[in-house]
Formats: C-alpha cells, sequence, structure tokens
C-alpha cells in the first residue's frame, strides 16, 4: 500500500482512495511501503486575493515506531540530529516546487511526493517553505515573513500515526487552511485598503484510509429551473464544533476532503438566501458522500443580493 502525503487548502482536495495492488509492479522492496505527498487547499474567501504563494523545498516525516533497530544511524535518507525525542525523519522531497494554494479548490491537490519508506509508524511532517507571497487583484504584492518553515520547518502532527506497511500504500492528506494561515490586516473592501498579512500556518493532517469526502452541490429554483449558486458557504459541525468550511465554485460545486469517519451535522447558506436546514451526514471512510443544498430566496434580501450568487 503506497502512503500519500497531500497538502490541502481547505478550499478543496482530490480525492485519494487508499487501494492496494496484488501487481508485481506495484510491490516496493521488503521492508518498505510508499509514501505519496499532496497539497490542497481550503476555500479563501477573500475576493480581492488572486494570489496565495509559497515554494516548498522539502518534505519530511518523522519515523517513530518500526521493527529494526531505531539506533541503527546508517540508513540512507534519515536525519538523528532533530531535538525531536532523536526519532529518525525520512526525507520524502527535497526540490522547489512552486504552489498557488489558490489553485487547489475543490478537490484539487498538488502531489508533493511518492516515495518507498521503511515500515513504521510515522505521526509528524514538517514542511519547510520560503517565497511566500499574496498578490491582491490589483497587482499589489506582499512578501510575507515565515516563521519556522525555512528554518525548523513548519510541524504537522498526525494523529493518530499513520502506518505504512511492507508492499502496501497509505494516503496521508496535508490540509493547508489558507484563509487562516493568511491573516489580513487592514481595511478588506478595497485592495487599497489591504496593508499587509500575517503568516500563521494552519495545516491539517488526516489519513486517508480513515477519512472520507464530502461533496455536493448548491442552487437555488427560478422559475423550476435549478440556478447554481456561487461563494455559498458550507459549514461542517462535530459534536457542535465547526470542524472545517467550504465554499461552493461557479457550477455551484464543493468538496470537503480529509473528513474522519463519523457522524457530522452540515449546514449552507449564502447572503441573499436563507440559511438551509441544518443536516446529518455519515462520513465513511474511504469513500465519498453526497449531500446537495437547495437554498431559497430570503424575501427580505435586497436584488442586488440574490443576483450575486447566481448564475
Amino acid at each position: 500500500m503506497r502512503t500519500k502525503f497531500i497538502f490541502s487548502l481547505l478550499m478543496a482536495m482530490a480525492l485519494i482512495i487508499m487501494s492496494c495492488s496484488d501487481g508485481e509492479g506495484s510491490r516496493s522492496a521488503e521492508g518498505t511501503g510508499t509514501l505519496s505527498v499532496r497539497l490542497t487547499d481550503a476555500p479563501f474567501p477573500y475576493e480581492l486575493v488572486a494570489e496565495a504563494n509559497v515554494t516548498v523545498y522539502k518534505v519530511e516525516a518523522r519515523l517513530v515506531d518500526n521493527d529494526d533497530d531505531m539506533n541503527d544511524d546508517s540508513s540512507d535518507g534519515t536525519d538523528d540530529s532533530s531535538d525531536d525525542d532523536n526519532y529518525p525523519y525520512i526525507t520524502l522531497m527535497e526540490e522547489e516546487m512552486d504552489v498557488n494554494l489558490l489553485e487547489l479548490t475543490n478537490g484539487l491537490t498538488q502531489q508533493l511526493a511518492e516515495i518507498d519508506v521503511p515500515e513504521g509508524s510515522y505521526d509528524l511532517i514538517r514542511i519547510h517553505v520560503k517565497g511566500v507571497n499574496v498578490v491582491l487583484t490589483d497587482g499589489t504584492v506582499f512578501d510575507l515573513i515565515v516563521p519556522s518553515g525555512d528554518a525548523s520547518g513548519i510541524k504537522v502532527f498526525i494523529d493518530p500515526a499513520i502506518t505504512v506497511t511492507g508492499g502496501l500504500s497509505s494516503d496521508l492528506l496535508l490540509d493547508f487552511d489558507v484563509s487562516r494561515s493568511f491573516v489580513a490586516k487592514g481595511n478588506l473592501s478595497t485592495p487599497a485598503g489591504v496593508n499587509g498579512f500575517n503568516f500563521k500556518p494552519v495545516i491539517k493532517a488526516s489519513n486517508l484510509s480513515t477519512a472520507g469526502t464530502l461533496s455536493g452541490n448548491v442552487t437555488t429554483v427560478e422559475e423550476e429551473v435549478p440556478i447554481a449558486l456561487e461563494g455559498a458557504q458550507i459549514s461542517v459541525f462535530a459534536a457542535d464544533t465547526l470542524n472545517t468550511t467550504s465554499f461552493s465554485d461557479v457550477d455551484g460545486n464543493y468538496a470537503i476532503l480529509g473528513l474522519e469517519a463519523g457522524m457530522y451535522e452540515v449546514v449552507a447558506e449564502l447572503d441573499g438566501y436563507l440559511v438551509s436546514d441544518t443536516l446529518d451526514v455519515q462520513i465513511d471512510a474511504a469513500n465519498i458522500t453526497t449531500q446537495d443544498f437547495v437554498l431559497e430566496v430570503d424575501p427580505d434580501a435586497t436584488e442586488e443580493e440574490t443576483t450575486e450568487g447566481g448564475n
């Protein structure tokens, strides 16, 4: 089974289903499994932002448990000099990759690495980034300071740890939340009012062997004809706590990857329309759950509000 690490922005992530194959070509060397890494993004609602760019130049995974002697320093690709309990780090990728996180929406991902790694459990990813900047729709560019990504790396804990088994693959999704990672400063009503951003990376790791995907479509009905609604916010709650959000695209579609299997409450809303009923949705591991929404026009809304979202 192969392990895929996938970076994601809450905007959208490509669906990756954990799979095994009996073919010889898919088998790794005995004692190793394959690790794959992808990047995706969650919806970034700031209409003034055209790009949110990062350059990823190194990705590492911490091996905390395997059957071999953990004191053996001769393994290739490991680094025992870390101050993280002296566990070895396996280098998954070490080359520059430029990513505009805003392009990774509604099911799209960027694969960062797919590599054979030693069997065992991995509980932490270190992502090294540089060249972080935000480009506004008027062309203004803000270069941002990376708090730790260009030195010790951005640490993303995997809880519970993901296990790589020899000859098999495991998929891990790293969800890069742009809306929380790029904190705007100033007045967001116009590009001229924005005076900068703070970069505070928020990344969540999801084991796709135990997680599923929620997708669907958001529409309204005009004269018995369904009309796609762009920009509707879909909020997912677990135990009355907000888990994540997504936004519908120009065709009314949305997708949320990396949801741990279980029961959630989901609601859709858009300015100018009544908030949908709160629906109970079951997410199953390695499967896609579909939930569509039909929003009714708010009778108190202005015509401008209701025409902005409809297509």
